[in-house]
């Protein structure tokens, strides 16, 4: 009996009072970089299921995460080609430029629809079991990454298609894209604890998006005159996204000070962002089970 209560007394033990966390932060970011650490491998089981409930019950399976860059490069391709729009001169061939911007405009809003979608499938059971959080987001985030190197096979296909050059600078695209996906994460769990309250986030999010798309030079180079060119390049998702495309192709970063100013508001957003998750959870994990 001692040895048992020895060995329970070692178990890691959580006490809730009334006092607010912010109070000891140093205290709160130790806490949630353990919760952190403690749920990867909860992460990566949630992350396997997820990925194959996902393919297991599509009848095209993997298709899909080439179908939407293809049938949007072939629109706009024989929309160019027709004159019906006229997007100007690209450092790529048209449909590869487009394929493989749509490719990574897709990652971004899967980055972004991620956590509000973890939150709100796992209702239930945030109600019912008392687990870090913090697993279903890296859950998310794992099969977001899943998904592009599936779309990877695509891009590879294009360069090599379209005999596209590769500078050595590819190496280093890692980068951006990883800044990318934080982008949709940070903006994605800001969204969350709403979206587990209203349904009106997932829908209002699948319009943001589709006119947000428009305002990202996925299928035009960016404008450099009027109105229409300055919304483009406040647009924070457009230095990351070119980052990518240029490192993998010309190699000569157009907008360094845009990539690592977005990428720093990126970093701070997303901890300040986890923070107001990890305090208001509690809060809409009761509303919801009462």
């Amino acid at each position: 009996m001692k040895r048992q209560h020895r060995l329970s007394s070692q178990l890691p033990q959580s006490i809730y009072t009334p006092e607010s966390q912010l109070r000891h932060p140093l205290r709160l970011l130790q806490t949630m970089w353990r919760d952190l650490l403690a749920s990867r491998e909860l992460a990566w089981r949630l992350m396997v299921r997820d990925i194959s409930a996902q393919y297991r019950q599509s009848f095209l399976g993997i298709a899909w995460a080439f179908l939407p860059p293809i049938v949007l490069a072939a629109s706009f391709t024989l929309a160019n080609n027709a004159r019906v729009i006229n997007v100007g001169a690209t450092d790529l061939p048209y449909p590869a430029y487009v394929m493989f911007s749509t490719a990574l405009w897709q990652t971004f809003v899967e980055a972004l629809n991620a956590p509000v979608q973890a939150v709100t499938v796992a209702k239930p059971m945030l109600a019912r079991v008392n687990f870090p959080q913090e697993a279903l987001i890296l859950a998310k985030i794992g099969e977001v990454f899943f998904n592009f190197a599936i779309k990877l096979i695509l891009i590879v296909g294009l360069f090599i298609w379209f005999q596209i050059p590769v500078s050595w600078t590819v190496i280093l695209t890692p980068v951006p894209l990883i800044h990318l996906v934080l982008l949709g994460t940070f903006l994605g769990i800001l969204l969350a604890p709403l979206g587990v309250l209203y349904q009106d986030v997932s829908k209002g999010l699948t319009l943001i998006t589709g006119f947000w798309l428009f305002l990202t030079p996925v299928i035009y180079p960016i404008p450099t005159e009027g109105t229409f060119g300055l919304l483009v390049r406040f647009n924070p998702v457009t230095p990351l996204l070119v980052t990518v495309r240029e490192l993998a192709t010309t190699g000569v970063v157009s907008e360094p000070f845009g990539f690592w100013l977005v990428s720093i508001i990126t970093f701070i957003g997303l901890l300040l962002t986890w923070i107001m998750f990890r305090l208001a959870m509690p809060f809409v994990v009761e509303r919801v089970s009462s």
